[in-house]
């Protein structure tokens, strides 16, 4: 099968551009980006004996890119002297079409991440001094360079035990003052996903009064995309903006390449703060025409993530953990311990998680490697138990 031919191609790529460090092999702190980690929750001490045998605090996917991208990211390293334009184009048209949208609906950018913080800068200049309303917990990055232009950041908390989003007082909260709603479905770091009739009928009110932005990075791993998508919402003209990422299913983290779904002259806007195909490299659109319709390596990488999942959720059972369920390629998960002591103590055993603390409560959220990664995780929780 094609599957099978992935280490083949893995490993050709390698040696043509040289020696390549195995990331079990990376210190501990060589995952970390600035604007992917803040000092309270990432690991900065390498592991003992330098060597990391699980990375699952960065929430990447170990089983892409897929084979059809790599060998597209081969074929496209000898055109690296073009400009990639055209394929940026093709791209558009692609995921316009798969999403029964206009092509002036779509706007790319190197990373998702990019594309919220283009947005944060467009809302924060429009309405100076204006409110983002957003969850608490939530992924932060856009709310975060937003009050850096002198935005004000509502955080509306969870709903408590089920960890939700509290969509009637997010509503609620919409005022004159409000520049924008954000909301990130499924939700990071919770893994929870909003209930899709709920979530498109709070659209469908807010967006008629404030524009909603809603983060979709890892609408892949729930149980029907198009069913818990609020794109349907974008269709309908409302003043909606969808951000999608190759980073998740598709395994393409590093190669960074996302979109938003909205309106045209929305999108314009937001364009001059970032965002546009100039950014994006010949191997990256390569590679995402290649991999974006490729059914059989998203089912496959899902069913792998799946399996892990299910790992994870036994593993934690079996060591007298709860957790929440998720929609994502992660799973959050209630600690006995101080969080910094609990990431400190796994990566003594040589496994990277991540920490939060909210609602009077340390968590542990761990991301799904492969089964290999998931079992060093196993092992390192029955240590600290």
């Amino acid at each position: 099968m094609q599957l099978n031919r992935r280490n083949w191609l893995k490993n050709s790529l390698m040696m043509s551009a040289g020696a390549v460090a195995a990331p079990a092999l990376l210190p501990a702190n060589a995952y970390c980006e600035p604007w992917l980690d803040t000092p309270e929750t990432m690991p900065m001490m390498p592991p003992k004996g330098g060597i990391l045998r699980a990375r699952l605090s960065a929430n990447e996917n170990p089983y892409g890119p897929s084979p059809k991208a790599l060998k597209a990211i081969s074929e496209a390293a000898s055109d690296g002297y073009l400009y990639p334009f055209s394929y940026g184009a093709q791209l558009r048209k692609m995921i316009a079409e798969q999403e029964g949208v206009a092509e002036e609906q779509i706007l790319l950018a190197p990373g998702s991440g990019s594309l919220l913080v283009a947005a944060a800068m467009y809302y924060s200049n429009a309405k100076p001094g204006g409110t983002i309303i957003s969850a608490d917990p939530t992924y932060d990055q856009l709310m975060r360079a937003a009050t850096m232009h002198g935005a004000k950041w509502d955080k509306v908390p969870l709903t408590a035990g089920d960890y939700d989003h509290n969509l009637a007082e997010m509503e609620k909260r919409v005022g004159d003052n409000t520049s924008l709603m954000y909301v990130c479905n499924p939700n990071n770091p919770t893994g929870v996903t909003i209930d899709p009739v709920a979530l498109r009928a709070f659209v469908d009110r807010v967006s008629a009064k404030k524009p909603v932005f809603v983060d979709e990075a890892y609408i892949h791993y729930t149980s029907d995309p198009k069913k818990f998508s609020v794109i349907e919402n974008v269709k309908k003209g409302q003043d909606v903006l969808v951000a999608r990422t190759f980073s998740k299913i598709y395994g393409m983290a590093g190669l960074r390449l996302g979109y938003l779904v909205g309106q045209p002259d929305t999108l314009a806007a937001i364009s001059k703060w970032g965002g546009g195909p100039g950014g994006l490299t010949m191997t990256t659109l390569r590679a995402a025409l290649a991999c974006y319709t490729d059914d059989e390596f998203i089912k496959y990488s899902l069913a792998k993530g799946l399996e892990s999942r299910e790992f994870l959720y036994q593993t934690l059972k079996t060591n007298g953990y709860t957790y929440l369920p998720s929609g994502t390629n992660f799973v959050l998960f209630p600690i006995r311990i101080k969080g910094e002591d609990f990431v400190t103590r796994m990566m003594d055993q040589g496994v990277s998680i991540r920490q939060w603390k909210f609602d009077g409560q340390y968590w542990c959220r761990v991301s799904l490697g492969t089964m290999p990664q998931m079992q060093a995780f196993a092992d390192g929780l029955k240590v600290i138990s």
